[in-house]
């Protein structure tokens, strides 16, 4: 049977794929809207993050755990996440993938997804909320991942395809969070096509 790490290292390998494959169909359109005040190029760009930080933070061991799980670093970074600073970062690193966005979207999957298969998922890193094991941690890069190409593949009028695994882990993390902070109902409502309140529902 497989081990819940397994399951983990699966899903974030099977939204990193999907995420390429759709970043390979933009063609000419990274100027086109992505997602808020953010182009195409800015909308990959921020998606690309979610690699790049597990590299990074591979190379930046913490001495102990200060996040225990994958909905108490959502909660945890939830107000830096709506700053003006994150929407930055997108900018920059659309800028970063320079002149073949696709083709640095493969490379840096290809170089990313090799070292989360060295791992046990035991590793403690240091994060922007703090110390994790990487087995907490990357449930929420698939999380963002399959969110983010999901924004993507809505913008270049692409198919909603999420990976069954992928899809399966992100929304046990939307009911962790749901459930968490009191907001079960109006997912719920939601999720089965009654009125939600005004403003709609979110777990962030």
């Amino acid at each position: 049977m497989p081990s819940p790490w397994d399951d983990s290292r699966r899903a974030f390998a099977d939204a990193a794929g999907w995420f390429v494959r759709t970043t390979s169909q933009v063609g000419d359109r990274w100027q086109q809207p992505g997602l808020g005040e953010w182009d195409v190029r800015a909308l990959v760009g921020h998606t690309s993050r979610s690699l790049l930080t597990v590299e990074a933070y591979l190379d930046r061991p913490a001495a102990a755990v200060e996040v225990p799980s994958a909905g108490e670093y959502f909660r945890v970074t939830r107000e830096a996440a709506a700053g003006a600073a994150v929407a930055a970062r997108g900018r920059e690193a659309g800028a970063a993938l320079g002149a073949e966005p696709a083709r640095a979207v493969a490379e840096i999957a290809g170089r990313v997804l090799p070292l989360v298969d060295a791992r046990t998922g035991s590793e403690l890193l240091t994060t922007i909320a703090g110390g994790m094991r990487l087995s907490d941690y990357l449930p929420t890069r698939t999380f963002e991942l399959v969110v983010h190409t999901a924004d993507l593949a809505t913008a270049l009028g692409a198919p909603l395809d999420v990976p069954a695994t992928a899809a399966a882990q992100a929304l046990r993390l939307v009911a962790d969070l749901a459930v968490a902070d009191g907001r079960a109902g109006p997912l719920l409502l939601a999720a089965t096509g009654r009125p939600v309140p005004p403003g709609g529902v979110s777990v962030l």
